[in-house]
């Protein structure tokens, strides 16, 4: 009975790991290069052509020279873009949750104008089922 550590030895093992490693960063570097090339505006569509072609054609030496010449500014970029994300996320948060139309002030409102007089017991029961309806 022969053992799988004689059929496959552990270097063997060791340089397949590190090939399939090699080949899963190749493909992540490719996708994080295109990506930055995509969301650039400052970049025209024909060279964006260029460098996928020549992306595609000479494919490690297109990524080393799309990080070597244009990736000097890439985290400026990606920066910019997260900061970007997050202001605009921080503003549908602020427009989406007014602490002052929330149901509990609508309802102390109307319980203050009920006090006063102002609207009967049938529009306070009115405006305190729409409030709370939201």
């Amino acid at each position: 009975m022969a053992l799988a550590s004689t059929e496959y030895p552990f270097l063997s093992l060791m340089w397949t790991m590190l090939v399939f490693f090699c080949w899963i960063a190749w493909f992540w570097l490719l996708f994080i290069a295109f990506g930055d090339l995509y969301r650039r505006s400052d970049v025209s569509g024909w060279a964006k052509a260029g460098w996928t072609v020549l992306v595609i054609v000479l494919p490690l030496l297109g990524v080393l020279l799309y990080f070597g010449t244009q990736g000097r500014h890439f985290v400026e970029r990606e920066r910019a873009r997260e900061t970007a994300s997050r202001h605009r996320f921080d503003d549908y948060v602020r427009s989406v949750s007014t602490s002052d139309t929330t149901g509990a002030a609508q309802i102390a409102e109307a319980r203050r104008l009920l006090e006063e007089g102002v609207i009967d017991d049938a529009e306070f029961q009115s405006l305190k089922r729409k409030a709370l309806a939201r």
